[in-house]
């Protein structure tokens, strides 16, 4: 199948019927169909930030499986973080780099048994894909895309815990950070992790497709509600993590996007690890990833993609990314790239619109520190 016929097929979730029930107004993104709201958004952010949990569809992420006696040679030379020392019931954050050290994607590796599953954003599937595939006529290595045959529903919220342990069990609640349960469920194996995209606590469930509406419905039953993306991308904003395509992509060293946890210094060689290394013990990159905060509460338009971010003295050093305004905090924020030396929190900057320049200040992500750091369990980091 050429390139192009694939990127014009439109992938839809297995619970799109069940979006379509709710009520939900639904769009394409990166080649899905996914809900951007169900009728309510402002409603579907409290759900999570507000002490109750909201439940999301991201199954559009893709899931690649792995598997062969020299899986873990192979991967070890194509991600930055330690493959060969990932325990079976484990998991990591990971980037594959090209041979510049710039981001190709940005991953989740998983390991059961003696697979391995590779969970990353729907824009970068293809390109993860191919990747992959590229090394299963070198020897005993072999790929499976298990995306269309499979789902992925995320409680995100303080009660997530509560309610994944209602309808799963206290091994599924109870799972560490880094580690993964297997639980079964009504004759259905499902995966859990326990992971954050919006700073608070948070459970993402790995199911068969067969399987997921009714673990939604079970889900929801017990307190969970419905978030569709315009909510999610707030709180991903609020809470600090990139979006592949929108704040990151190839032309990043993978350090700038602030994806430290991906990245081990220790494993030895792979695509890209000697300009990784380089910038790691020079001390720091040119530019870094950060959280912007704007002072004037009171306008609460977000600066569009790529506004300029200049200094007082208006030399430009940097840009916007992604932009919002955040009930929690009652002001716009923003993440953006921004020059070393003008990174400390609390750094005045200036960022340039149609209007004028608004005046915001460097601030330390998360921007919104949920309930996923209340906890020393949950102090361990968080994922994008």
């Amino acid at each position: 199948m050429s390139e192009a016929i694939e990127q014009s097929i439109i992938r839809r979730s297995p619970l799109d019927e069940m979006h379509r029930n709710l009520g939900a107004m639904l769009a394409e993104r990166d080649g899905w169909i996914i809900p951007v709201s169900y009728g309510d958004s402002s409603s579907e952010y409290a759900a999570v930030r507000d002490g109750a949990a909201g439940l999301i569809d991201l199954s559009s992420r893709a899931r690649i499986e792995v598997s062969g006696a020299e899986a873990v040679q192979f991967l070890n030379g194509l991600v930055t973080n330690d493959v060969k020392s990932l325990e079976e019931g484990a998991w990591i954050s990971a980037a594959f780099p090209n041979v510049q050290g710039r981001l190709l994607a940005n991953t989740r590796v998983l390991r059961r048994g003696d697979k391995f599953l590779f969970d990353t954003e729907a824009a970068t599937h293809e390109r993860v894909l191919k990747t992959l595939e590229r090394f299963t006529l070198a020897g005993d290595f072999h790929v499976a895309d298990t995306t269309a045959q499979t789902a992925l529903l995320s409680v995100q919220g303080a009660r997530a815990g509560e309610i994944v342990g209602a309808i799963l069990g206290d091994e599924a609640a109870r799972v560490e950070h880094a580690r993964l349960a297997v639980v079964t469920w009504r004759d259905s194996r499902i995966t859990v992790i326990h992971a954050t995209h919006t700073a608070e606590d948070g459970f993402d469930l790995f199911t068969d497709a067969t399987a997921a509406p009714e673990l939604w419905e079970a889900l929801t039953s017990a307190g969970a509600r419905p978030v569709g993306f315009e909510a999610l991308e707030t709180l991903r904003i609020e809470a600090g993590l990139p979006r592949y395509g929108v704040d990151m992509s190839d032309t990043n060293v993978v350090l700038e996007a602030a994806l430290d946890d991906a990245v081990s210094y220790t494993k030895g060689c792979y695509i890209g690890q000697e300009i990784i290394a380089r910038i790691h013990w020079r001390g720091h990159v040119a530019k870094r990833l950060a959280g912007l905060s704007f002072d004037n509460a009171d306008d609460k338009a977000a600066p569009p993609h790529d506004s300029k971010i200049r200094a007082i003295d208006s030399k430009e050093i940097g840009r916007v990314t992604s932009s919002t305004f955040s009930p929690r905090l009652k002001r716009v924020v923003a993440l953006g790239y921004v020059r070393y030396d003008y990174l400390a929190p609390g750094t005045e900057v200036r960022v340039v619109t149609e209007g004028g320049e608004r005046t915001a200040h460097v601030a330390e992500v998360p921007m919104v520190r949920g309930s996923w750091y209340d906890g020393a369990a949950r102090n361990e980091g968080a994922n994008q």
